[in-house]
């Protein structure tokens, strides 16, 4: 702000050239007054209390799940780039709202027009919102049910300060407004310079806005006289249905390409020493795969004549899988067995049986770990180990998990097999039933919150379609920027629900509200009174979530990424797909 009266002298000089070009100056001039020079109607303060008002959201929503005790995982860091990108895009809409009012009308006449034309929207899209995220809940991954809770909880403190305290200080800048009026309007002599007041607060000082005129924005007649026009020309629409057609196409081809599952060395920091160790694993070890714990659960008599043969078959039974090496098996009882024909010892006795086993373990120490014996002299549980093979790719790791759990739950004997890799194997079985699971219900709810809250049934059917066409494009165009379906992308595709509903309903609702006669100027309408603010939703959910695509961690990046695919995809059918596709019907 110190440079700020350097650059005055600068802008004049502008002016001059442009009123030295007329038909350009008459043109640009009140749009540059309206937008950057006039100080009156500039928003900036205004919008930097909406960044203020997300940030406060943040810490509320955030507050309140620690107190309650929710669990803080890292996955959650990502919330606040996303709480900045979304919250400020209701903040958005009541601006273009309330630069669409009359600036001689008193501040409640103001206010009151801009909550009956966006207090309907911005409350369809929070309920949305939060429904996205709720439903989230519902899957088995911990981490995601954690960010869902965390973000969905900060939207609702998000919209609360929205229409409360945002609303507020909108009513403050619109007396601000007002006082500045009155200080351009007071008689001064030519000679009279104006007062640093006004001209820090009411720039251009020799200039006064028409009574009745409303702030348009350039963006908005950009909307209204260039592009809502083009867009409905008939040549248009025919090349949108043909671009939509090939994003379609492109779209499903890439779902059939997606991989799934999380590579564990995407857990950890590029400059983590467990990349290169997997790197290493990967090149010259790949044949093998994690040595799988064979736990029996429950205290058992192994001298029992009947049990050894139980637990051969059992093993050989997990043996006899395509990704088990069984000569690699090691299993404290067949070696015990057969140390004990070696000695000429009856292994059906139990006092022979416990009184060997200490002098076995001695001998073979390699057991030591594996026997649990309980004070009372009974083994309450032991375990061997099998050795898989062949699992490098996520679809093999995928049917050993089921293969082995299957074969234990099948043994007459209670088995449980683990390793520490299968928290992560366990993705590959789980992630894309529960991301079709929550994508399925999370788009039911929005249908019929559309249906309650959108004044027309096909308009709900076209914001329900959004969600669709969007959610495959984001899918497909994952495999196309190497992004896997993991528990990380699953999440964002929970928020590209809420997204997609967004863009699309703020459109479809003001199509159907408008009063024009006909579908093109109903179109150009909503484009004119919500497409500059659908396009700054995208700009600053980008912008907020940009700094994560320079993050040395996969999980921050990935998450850029499909945000920035749900922007882009979200943003066209809101100002470009939508609008045609409405005008068909």
């Amino acid at each position: 702000m110190s440079k700020f009266p350097e650059v005055l002298p600068k802008i004049k000089i502008l002016f001059a050239y442009l009123q030295a070009v007329p038909t350009f100056s008459r043109d640009v001039e009140p749009l540059l007054h309206s937008s950057v020079c006039d100080c009156v109607r500039n928003k900036m303060w205004t919008a930097a209390f909406g960044v203020i008002s997300a940030a406060l959201a943040v810490v509320s929503g955030f507050g309140l799940m620690l107190y309650m005790g929710v669990p803080f995982v890292i996955i959650v860091a990502n919330s606040p780039f996303l709480i900045l990108g979304v919250g400020v895009d209701d903040m958005f809409i009541m601006i273009s709202a309330w630069q669409n009012t009359s600036l001689m009308d008193n501040i409640k006449q103001r206010l009151s027009r801009v909550y009956s034309k966006v207090a309907v929207s911005i409350t369809i899209t929070t309920i949305t919102n939060v429904l996205a995220f709720y439903t989230g809940i519902m899957t088995s991954f911990r981490s995601v049910q954690y960010f869902c809770i965390y973000t969905g909880t900060t939207l609702l403190f998000c919209y609360f300060y929205n229409i409360t305290c945002f609303g507020a200080f909108m009513a403050l800048d619109g007396k601000r407004e007002r006082v500045c009026l009155r200080w351009l309007k007071k008689p001064e002599t030519p000679d009279q310079k104006c007062s640093s007041l006004k001209r820090s607060c009411c720039f251009p000082c020799d200039s006064l806005p028409d009574e009745e005129e409303t702030d348009v924005h350039p963006m908005n007649v950009f909307f209204r006289d260039y592009f809502g026009p083009f867009l409905t020309r008939t040549e248009s629409k025919f090349f949108v249905v043909l671009l939509y057609i090939l994003y379609i196409i492109s779209s499903i081809y890439g779902c059939f390409q997606v991989q799934e599952g999380l590579d564990l060395r995407n857990l950890a920091s590029d400059d983590s020493y467990i990349t290169p160790y997997f790197n290493v694993e990967e090149e010259y070890f790949s044949d093998y795969g994690p040595r799988v714990m064979v736990i029996v659960t429950e205290t058992l008599n192994y001298w029992d004549e009947s049990l050894g043969p139980k637990l051969e078959t059992c093993l050989s039974d997990l043996e006899d899988s395509d990704y088990v090496d069984k000569s690699l098996t090691e299993f404290w009882f067949r070696e015990y067995v057969q140390y004990m024909e070696n000695r000429q010892q009856d292994v059906n006795d139990k006092d022979n049986f416990m009184n060997n086993l200490p002098n076995f373990l001695t001998h073979f120490p390699l057991f030591m770990y594996d026997i649990n014996i309980s004070s009372s002299h009974e083994i309450i549980s032991s375990r061997g180990f099998i050795q898989t093979v062949g699992i490098s790719s996520s679809t093999n790791k995928k049917t050993m998990l089921s293969q082995l759990r299957s074969k234990a739950e099948n043994c007459e004997i209670p088995l449980m097999v683990y390793n520490q890799a299968f928290i992560y194997f366990d993705q590959y079985t789980a992630i894309l039933e529960n991301t079709v699971r929550n994508v399925i219900v999370a788009s039911t709810a929005m249908f019929i919150v559309s249906l309650l809250l959108i004044p027309h049934p096909l308009c709900s059917l076209w914001v329900t379609f959004a969600i669709a066409s969007v959610i495959v494009g984001v899918t497909g165009f994952m495999a196309f920027w190497n992004v896997n379906l993991d528990s990380i992308s699953m999440i964002n595709l929970v928020i590209c629900i809420g997204f997609s509903f967004d863009f699309s309903a703020h459109i479809s609702y003001a199509f159907v509200s408008s009063s024009k006669p006909s579908v093109n100027q109903k179109t150009i309408e909503a484009l004119y009174l919500l497409g500059y603010p659908v396009l700054q939703s995208a700009l600053s959910t980008v912008i907020g979530v940009c700094v994560l695509s320079v993050a040395k961690a996969y999980i921050f990046r990935t998450f850029f990424k499909i945000m920035f695919l749900v922007m882009v995809f979200g943003a066209a059918h809101g100002l470009i797909f939508i609008p045609v596709f409405l005008t068909f019907f």
